[in-house]
């Protein structure tokens, strides 16, 4: 059975779910008085000094861990209009879904887990992220909402939390138009029929790595943590996830024959310590021919548009990524996308394509 980041939001936190950390006490410095004796001069009046206030150390692992949930955020609200504008585009691969993700502080590996639970995490499952444009959203369910019951029924608590509300949520979203949920806010119970979104299921993933790469397994998308901080805005990274989004609604790692390839290495970067052995090579990954890469850059664009993006700089975001990281960069995305020229063509004339039909109030799909 999935796990409920994929049945209610199609998006996951297993970059996340699979951090461990150790809490360290927070140490407040406090000035220390002079003791020593003072001298007749001394003793004149001086300008009163107002004390410096405390300095708070904040745990290091609190520190990575709100760092790391704040890529996440990014990653899942550049992604949300994706999803649920694209239904019509990612072919077998949508869904009907909630469009919310709920995490536990057992969401968090044990090193991790004091760290989570200093943030606010418990063994209640809180909604940690509402999918903008998503029934979630439309019947106002809210980040920090602690999730109580579903259809009546109590919502599962403590460390298996997720996989008994996967199980609890499976038979439920196929066969009708809502699903009823309660949430506990501000000391509350809210209930609410919250409707399904068809949006497309893909999980989303975070790569813990500096390298400046993406992929797609079929059934997952991963950006880097070095990708991220690549792209200038949310339309370049919305660019980053699209096309691996249209990679998977192609299926083009499993014509390459590339399918396990790709799911060990986003395994791998998942983890807070990534094996660095396979990082510093393609990781066996084939290079994607040029006629497939270009046919992703293609429904791409589409994706990216319908979901309210720009695509007017799209070829100066890949040619900018070209340069940069070329495709002697073996651990870079060039180096498995690397007919740069042949795919400007093609996004040129897609582009040109697009903003056609934005132009006429045409409908935008290849």
């Amino acid at each position: 059975m999935e796990k409920i980041m994929r049945l209610t939001s199609g998006l996951r936190w297993q970059g996340l779910k699979r951090y461990t950390a150790i809490t360290l006490p927070i140490l407040l410095l406090a000035a220390c008085a002079n003791t020593e004796t003072a001298s007749p001069e001394a003793a004149k009046p001086t300008a009163t000094v107002s004390p410096k206030p405390a300095a708070v150390v904040v745990p290091p692992q609190q520190a990575e861990l709100k760092t790391l949930i704040g890529l996440q955020d990014r990653l899942y609200d550049v992604a949300a209009p994706l999803l649920v504008n694209n239904a019509l585009l990612c072919r077998n691969n949508a869904r009907n879904l909630l469009g919310f993700t709920a995490k536990t502080k057992y969401s968090f590996t044990a090193e991790f887990l004091a760290a989570a639970s200093s943030l606010g995490f418990t063994d209640q499952l809180q909604i940690t992220g509402v999918l903008a444009g998503s029934g979630a959203a439309k019947s106002g369910l809210q980040r920090g909402d602690l999730l109580v019951a579903i259809q009546d029924k109590p919502a599962p608590v403590g460390a298996d939390a997720e996989r008994q509300t996967a199980m609890m949520l499976g038979p439920l979203v196929n066969g009708r138009n809502n699903i009823k949920v309660t949430v506990a806010r501000s000391g509350s119970n809210l209930t609410m029929n919250v409707p399904l979104t068809r949006a497309c299921a893909f999980g989303i993933e975070l790569g813990n790595t500096d390298n400046v790469i993406s992929y797609a397994d079929g059934r997952r998308v991963l950006v880097s943590a070095g990708m991220m901080k690549f792209t200038q805005n949310d339309d370049e990274l919305a660019l980053v996830i699209a096309k691996e989004m249209a990679h998977n609604s192609l299926t083009h790692a499993s014509r390459q024959r590339n399918t396990a390839t790709m799911t060990g290495v986003i395994d791998n970067l998942i983890r807070l310590r990534p094996d660095a052995t396979p990082l510093s090579g393609a990781a066996g990954v084939k290079p994607f021919p040029q006629q497939l890469d270009a046919s992703a850059d293609r429904l791409a664009l589409y994706m990216v548009a319908r979901a309210g993006y720009k695509v007017d700089d799209a070829g100066a975001f890949w040619q900018r990524l070209a340069t940069q990281y070329p495709a002697t960069v073996l651990n870079g995305y060039t180096a498995i996308h690397p007919a740069t020229d042949y795919r400007m063509k093609a996004i040129d004339q897609t582009v040109s394509d697009i903003q056609a039909k934005q132009a006429t109030g045409t409908t935008i799909q290849p």
